[in-house]
């Protein structure tokens, strides 16, 4: 055991100490968090002045309706758009529109919206501009031009609406989750907490993984295992190294789930002091939450970090670890892609064989978990064959190693790795 943690201590010390590790734990959390709220705010911002647009109806009479809809105002109260001009049924179409672009590449004109005749039959529009991408101005627009458009047929059919925002405005449905312990609203932050789950799963599974195969490949070039396996077993040796690398990912969850729960009580403090009445957004998390993810983390690591640990002692170039890690890396991604079978339908036959089969059972059961909890046998069943295969990979994994550590050359055969597995 002595020699076991000395392993453990060295696979440890040496990942905490690198700049990869203090850039990925204190350096992504907060880039990620910097680029969602960059992009939240520049999705959201107003401009700072009015934009000034022209409208040409061929179709007749929509364009007091089209200004009507676009009443959204600045900071400072003035019109976020004005219409500057408009034709109605125009004679000559190709001139304006020539005149209207022209404006616009001068920056005189911010856009111009172009409706045709048939607007009624082919729901069509056009609107040009020098920024189409502008998310906000392309969303009213589309909104206003919409509204006139329903309003028209309404007129057509001799209905007379003085409000139709009013009268299309629908309800708000919400979202309550029923389980056994209670009934609790859903606003969309379970969806969210679900895949951001899944997430983290598959790419700490992965990116721990394919540390732990670096790993061995790394000792296995610079000849610094032919000194290890000298002084140590070589099963001590693979079980050291997976268990140093799990020590550092729990670190880095540790870290991670702290600045969670503080960014988020400070969040919670933040949005009190400035929205005194304001409601704020719960997660409803059972202890099943918590616990079922770490238990399948562990079981997934040690499957999957068994796994790599035996390519990486098969190999003896970078050239082939890109190769042979191919297959394991694709079922991982296999487990992401297929999450949506689990979502649409928890208690299928064919969500239930997924979340049984041992090398998808780490992300899939728990992603089932948090949708709908399933029988506490399935679950128990899941996590005894996954706990049983990564017995099984273990022995597996660990005469591969044992062998493969000191073979050097071309990457082995099938024949010759079953020859492996025979070695006493």
């Amino acid at each position: 055991m002595r020699k076991i943690w000395l392993v453990v201590k060295r696979e440890y010390l040496t990942r905490v100490r690198t700049r990869g590790f203090i850039l990925s734990t204190v350096g992504l959390p907060l880039f990620s968090i910097g680029v969602f709220a960059v992009s939240m705010t520049l999705m959201t911002r107003k401009a700072d002045h009015t934009l000034e647009i022209s409208i040409v109806d061929n179709l007749g009479g929509l364009a007091p309706q089209i200004a009507t809809g676009l009443r959204e105002k600045l900071p400072d109260g003035q019109p976020l758009y004005q219409i500057v001009e408009s034709w109605d049924r125009p004679q000559d179409e190709t001139r304006i529109r020539e005149d209207l672009n022209r404006e616009i590449r001068e920056g005189r004109l911010d856009g111009f919206l172009l409706v045709p005749k048939d607007a009624l039959e082919k729901k069509s529009a056009t609107f040009q501009s020098r920024n189409p991408e502008d998310f906000r101005t392309v969303s009213a627009i589309r909104h206003a031009v919409d509204s006139a458009i329903v309003a028209r047929r309404f007129s057509d059919r001799g209905i007379h609406v003085d409000n139709l925002q009013e009268m299309l405005r629908g309800v708000e449905l919400s979202l309550v989750r029923v389980t056994k312990a209670g009934e609790s609203e859903d606003e969309g932050e379970g969806f969210l907490l679900q895949l951001s789950i899944v997430m983290i799963l598959y790419i700490t599974l992965m990116v721990y993984g394919i540390m732990t195969m670096r790993s061995v490949l790394e000792e296995k070039t610079t000849r610094i295992v032919e000194v290890l396996a000298s002084s140590i077993k070589p099963s001590y040796l693979l079980g050291g190294k997976i268990l140093g690398v799990a020590a550092v990912g729990f670190t880095q969850y540790l870290i991670w789930a702290l600045t969670a729960a503080l960014v988020s009580a400070y969040g919670a403090a933040v949005g009190t002091a400035l929205h005194p009445g304001a409601t704020p957004l719960h997660f409803h998390l059972p202890a099943s939450f918590l616990i079922y993810p770490l238990v399948f983390f562990l079981a997934g690591y040690f499957l999957y970090a068994s796994l790599y640990a035996a390519l990486g002692a098969m190999v003896s170039s970078e050239e082939d670890l890109q190769q042979v890690q191919l297959p394991v890396t694709i079922v991982l991604v296999a487990c992401f892609i297929l999450y949506p079978i689990i979502l649409r339908d928890p208690n299928s036959p064919l969500s239930v064989a997924l979340t049984l089969f041992p090398l998808f059972a780490p992300i899939l059961m728990v992603f089932r978990i948090m949708v709908q909890t399933p029988p506490f046998w399935q679950i128990a069943l899941s996590l005894l064959l996954c706990v049983a295969s990564t017995i099984g990979v273990v022995q597996v994994s660990a005469k591969i190693y044992r062998v493969g550590i000191l073979m050097y050359g071309k990457r082995p055969s099938l024949p010759e790795l079953l020859r492996w597995l025979r070695y006493t």
